[in-house]
């Protein structure tokens, strides 16, 4: 890996290349999946690559190969200069970096039972199991049960002199049980929707989520949503648990705060924001218990390295602070405009994509209620758990959330079950409407591996940590 690398910049610079860095990414993927007592799928891939990105004439250039060879490396380092010099025909102001320091480092992430050796007989018989529980519930029709494992072997140089190795591994997985009657279907999740919770670490990461263990009351709460109440309409107090408000933080906060978005470089698939650099240090984002931070370096988070794809080193920096906008996320380009360095959020999907400015772990820090505290704090209200759907506005401004189950709050003790509660927001009044963070002892890293962003399209890692947290008279239900 290293010889690629080192020859591709080197093919670069002689070419005139200002600057170059390269990456080779070696990953290895696999899944899962269980329906209705019946193995669904098992699929693997494998994949390898070098990508070389340049500066040439004041433009950027990029291209990639999946021939390992030095040959190769040194070919599409030429290319990468050829393109940066036509792109230069066209483009503005000549690119320029912030200034990053060199390394010579290497990183592993946790990973203490390698998921690629359990046999897979053992990750289905798992699977079954919880399977069979969930099916076991007469009201429940539909079940699934899925697992999946990621590994990166990335090496990365730079023409300022950087050779920085990276590995690490991911384990997620969760179970999905589909209740139907009375016309309708619906559905509880564990550990959560939409692909379940995925954490850096190997097969320990499985065993302790212990799915079957869980399988019982998610089939029975799936059930019992059949009956229940429909969510209230109007406004109330409303305590948002973590895994649903680690998806608010991702929607609304993380997304906007990219700063390609604010400047306009990325528009196309996901929108752009509602924030401008007037922005900074102004802007009262949230409340003042409102504390949100971009932090790479939180262990076992899918949003977790030691350095990103610029070669910039793990770090944590605010972007909210105590209600205030404060911060970006930023890449080494971006940065300059704010008078800044890049806080390490460049990174691609894949040897054969450009870096992207991406959330790393972006999470609403702790405060200092117990969830029982809150809940009796609470004399009406509602109390949702587990995303079920989302809609959010091309600018993160306006959004409606739905869960999967809720219950009501009266005189602070939990009442009825209340079946698909939603909300809906605007961003900065929102957040200036939180009024109580629940702990350290309630905040959990929730891992999302399939962020898109980008033309092609590219799908990020990321990760948000969140504890439940209530916010004052916001709108539920269907309202006019």
């Amino acid at each position: 890996m290293r010889d690629l690398v080192l020859a591709a910049v080197d093919a670069a610079m002689l070419a005139g290349a200002r600057y170059a860095d390269a990456r080779v990414v070696d990953s290895r993927q696999e899944s899962v999946s269980v329906t209705d007592g019946r193995v669904e799928a098992v699929e693997s891939g494998e994949s390898l690559g070098l990508g070389v990105r340049v500066i040439a004439d004041g433009s950027w250039g990029f291209a990639s190969t999946s021939e390992a060879s030095t040959e190769a490396a040194s070919r599409i380092g030429l290319e990468a200069v050829k393109l940066a010099r036509a792109a230069s025909l066209v483009s503005g102001a000549p690119v320029e970096l912030s200034p990053v320091e060199t390394y010579d480092a290497m990183w592993s992430g946790p990973c203490e039972i390698d998921p690629f050796g359990v046999p897979l007989e053992d990750k289905i018989a798992l699977l079954l199991e919880a399977d069979r529980i969930m099916r076991a519930e007469p009201a429940v029709k539909l079940t699934k049960a899925h697992l999946g494992f990621y590994r990166e072997h990335k090496f990365f140089a730079s023409s300022e002199g950087s050779c920085i190795e990276q590995r690490h591994t991911e384990s997620g997985g969760g179970l999905v049980a589909h209740a139907i009657g009375n016309g309708e279907m619906l559905t509880r999740s564990y550990p959560n929707s939409h692909g379940g919770n995925w954490l850096q670490g190997g097969y320990e990461v499985i065993t302790a989520f212990d799915l079957p263990a869980h399988a019982s009351r998610v089939a029975e709460e799936a059930a019992a949503l059949l009956t229940a109440a429909p969510c209230p309409s109007g406004k109330t107090n409303l305590i948002i648990d973590d895994s649903q408000l680690a998806l608010q933080v991702h929607e609304s906060i993380g997304h906007p705060a990219e700063l390609d978005r604010v400047l306009g470089d990325e528009a196309a698939f996901a929108g752009t924001s509602f924030l401008s650099l007037n922005d900074l240090d102004r802007l009262r984002y949230g409340s003042r218990l409102v504390n949100v931070t971009a932090d790479s370096t939180v262990p076992g988070s899918l949003g977790s390295f030691a350095f990103d794809d610029e070669g910039v080193p793990a770090q944590r920096d605010h972007i909210v602070r105590e209600g205030l906008l404060t911060g970006f996320l930023t890449s080494r380009e971006s940065a300059r405009l704010i008078g800044r360095t890049s806080n390490g959020c460049m990174r691609a999907d894949g040897w054969n994509r450009i870096p992207l400015v991406r959330m790393t772990t972006v999470s609403l820090e702790p405060g200092t209620w117990s969830i029982d505290e809150l809940i009796a704090d609470t004399d009406d209200g509602l109390y949702v758990e587990t995303n079920k759907s989302w809609s959010i506005d091309d600018k993160r401004l306006n959004f409606q959330f739905a869960c999967e189950i809720g219950w009501e709050i009266k005189n602070g003790e939990l009442g009825r079950i209340v079946k698909s509660p939603n909300y809906t927001g605007i961003t900065p009044e929102f957040w200036n409407s939180c009024d109580a963070v629940c702990s350290r002892d309630h905040w959990q890293v929730w891992g999302l591996p399939n962020c898109g962003k980008g033309e092609p399209l590219q799908v990020a890692h990321v990760a948000h940590g969140a504890s439940p947290a209530r916010f004052r008279d916001v709108r539920t239900g269907v309202g006019r």
